[in-house]
């Protein structure tokens, strides 16, 4: 049985001052204004990730050292406390900065398993679909246990599942129909192995209705690339307890954007997903209680999840992401 987070609590992390006993749902649609704190958010769960899997220190040193963790600064908070509840078991810590700019660590964990969940979480962040972009190149086939965050082996994963019996073979024909709802003329991945010396390769080769020509990943737009990987992220037949998506509406088209908020729906019935977005069409497409609004009071990040009844008489008149976009729901910028 997947463990998803049931409550979690954050303390002194970068713009999060004080997020208290904060309830999850299966669906989480984080929204704010620039520089709210969406993305401090999204960051703990990939430091909580790599706590547990032991390279916490090396996660550190990459992104700024402690200092750069600690709700302004180190004069203004001395340490960092966060738990997580997960179906009854739990996972906590206090991180507290060191003269060398690292932390120590006080770890209280309570249950077996919750360690193998958190560790398994994961951050996705298909931004870089540039030409040079990992997801465009050639990755080794046995590259295919899991899709990695940015999808660096989507043609490897892809063509393990293509060939993993039923489960395996169900869940790719679901990313091909997906994938032709938003891109018509599209047919199949072909995916076919090439050596590199003494590796076999795969890149995201695929056809297009009507011709056998093998069109190649810079063939792609930049939004089709990018929708391939969300829905081999959501549709993958094991996932992750919880998984984590950035900004997934960049560069997708409306239409699409209305496929992915379905995608996300069925994918909460098999993990816990949350979105931070800046996209009111995305918005739209889910329940009032789904939404989580990210803003700024008194120089902190603040979470709210909205409640049905504050807003059933706006919905008459108005759309979620409407009452998003003209501020009455609270998501705009604030001058502190």
């Amino acid at each position: 049985m997947r463990k998803k987070i049931d409550r979690l609590t954050i303390k002194g992390f970068k713009s999060i001052r004080d997020l208290s006993n904060f309830s999850l749902g299966d669906i989480n649609v984080v929204v704010g204004a620039n520089g709210a704190g969406k993305s401090n958010f999204v960051q703990m769960f990939r430091m909580v990730r790599e706590m547990v899997r032991k390279d916490f220190q090396n996660f550190i040193a990459t992104h700024g050292g402690a200092a750069a963790f600690l709700h302004n600064g180190l004069k203004a908070t001395k340490s960092i406390e966060a738990e997580f509840n997960l179906g009854g078991e739990s996972y906590g810590f206090t991180l507290t900065p060191t003269a060398d700019e690292t932390f120590a660590v006080s770890e209280s964990q309570n249950g077996e398993n919750v360690g193998d969940a958190i560790s398994g979480w994961v951050v996705y962040h298909f931004h870089d679909t540039s030409e040079r972009s990992p997801m465009r190149q050639s990755e080794i086939v046995e590259d295919c246990a899991y899709l990695r965050e940015d999808a660096a082996n989507i043609a490897p994963f892809l063509k393990a599942l293509r060939e993993d019996g039923p489960e395996g073979i169900k869940s790719y024909r679901e990313i091909v129909a997906a994938v032709r709802l938003v891109m018509p003329f599209f047919d199949d991945f072909t995916l076919t192995p090439v050596r590199f010396g003494p590796a076999e390769k795969v890149k995201l080769t695929w056809t297009q209705k009507g011709t056998d020509y093998p069109f190649q990943p810079y063939h792609l737009s930049d939004g089709a690339i990018r929708f391939i990987c969300l829905a081999t992220a959501l549709l993958q037949p094991r996932p992750p307890s919880t998984i984590v998506i950035d900004e997934p509406e960049l560069g997708l088209h409306p239409q699409a954007i209305a496929i992915l908020a379905d995608l996300i729906k069925a994918a909460s019935a098999r993990t816990q997903v949350v979105v931070a977005t800046q996209s009111p069409l995305l918005v739209d497409q889910f329940a009032v209680g789904d939404i989580v609004v990210a803003k700024r009071k008194d120089g902190a990040t603040a979470f709210e999840r909205l409640d049905e009844k504050d807003y059933a008489a706006w919905l008459e008149d108005f759309t979620l992401g409407e009452l998003w976009a003209r501020n009455v729901i609270e998501g705009g910028p604030v001058h502190e």
